[in-house]
């Protein structure tokens, strides 16, 4: 009975570092996003306006799935 409680939580951290795995994911999306966009209006400036507002659409779905996936680490982790 012991033994399948400790594997269990086991299972629970292993499965929680494949969701931080996916968090770095997230971290190097949200890099590549920012140096390119800063990138073009270094090469543009007069679609800093246009770009940025995308830039940000871009910037809010990848943090909310980064939060997604932080939030069932988390639940794995405690459930």
């Amino acid at each position: 009975m012991e033994n399948e409680i400790i594997q269990n939580k086991a299972f629970n951290y292993i499965a929680a570092s494949i969701c931080a795995l996916a968090l770095s994911a997230g971290v190097w999306g949200l890099t590549k996003l920012w140096t390119t966009l800063i990138e073009t209006v270094g090469r543009n400036p007069q679609v800093k306006k246009d770009v940025t507002t995308f830039g940000y659409i871009g910037f809010g779905s990848i943090e909310s799935i980064a939060l997604y996936i932080f939030v069932v680490a988390i639940l794995i982790i405690f459930f």
